[in-house]
């Protein structure tokens, strides 16, 4: 009994020291060893500490590729961090090989990593975050997605109720203002192989309304 704990700990210790998170998607899992060649490969390429992978489909075709993250530098509202799109030889077309500069290790390759930046909005005690604020202030976004977190919108005939249902509230990623025009992106509640939503929404006072929507499906 006392070996069989020390193995479970063993093997805790082991998962936790990897030190990052994961979001990988049904088809696209990583094993433990894969995930050490893709950290060792996204060093390779100029991150030098991964604090997440994820997977994703890519829709409509049935080819999946990894995204790997570096640990991100906050100051104030403003987070950015590297990101590094990884492919598998495993998940895509047959015969698909790295392209011209690209590093590989194993069955994976990547380019170089880009840089991703994102605002911190506060709504309550939680965080959120957006990917872009466009003619707007940080303090605004705040009070239209505390709107729309406790459902104090409406919303035009022109808008379909099922399809409200499906958008996730809490993953808010753009904002955007011209004029008096609004718009809003966010993603869906399937994650981001279910796309986004993009809302054209007028605020009045303290009334919300949503007077277009559409969605982008991957």
């Amino acid at each position: 009994m006392k070996k069989i704990i020390l193995s479970l700990f063993s093997l805790t210790l082991a998962v936790s020291s990897y030190g990052f998170d994961r979001d990988y998607v049904k088809r696209a899992m990583l094993t433990k060893d894969q995930e050490k060649e893709v950290i060792a490969l996204a060093q390779k390429c100029g991150i030098k500490k991964v604090s997440k992978i994820s997977t994703h489909n890519m829709f409509p075709s049935p080819f999946r590729g990894i995204s790997v993250q570096g640990a991100e530098q906050v100051k104030g509202r403003e987070v950015s961090y590297q990101v590094l799109s990884v492919s598998h030889g495993e998940w895509l077309q047959p015969g698909a090989k790295p392209g011209k500069g690209h590093v590989q290790l194993g069955n994976f390759w990547a380019g170089k990593p880009y840089a991703r930046k994102q605002t911190i909005l506060k709504v309550g005690k939680k965080e959120y975050r957006v990917g872009s604020i466009n003619k707007m202030k940080p303090e605004e976004c705040e009070s239209i997605l505390g709107m729309f977190l406790n459902g104090e919108f409406d919303h035009s005939p022109a808008v379909n109720e099922k399809r409200l249902d499906q958008v996730d509230w809490s993953k808010p990623s753009r904002f955007s203002k011209r004029g008096e025009n609004i718009s809003i992106g966010f993603l869906h509640k399937a994650g981001p192989g279910g796309g986004f939503f993009d809302l054209q929404v007028k605020l009045v006072g303290t009334e919300l309304t949503i007077t277009q929507m559409f969605q982008a499906i991957p």
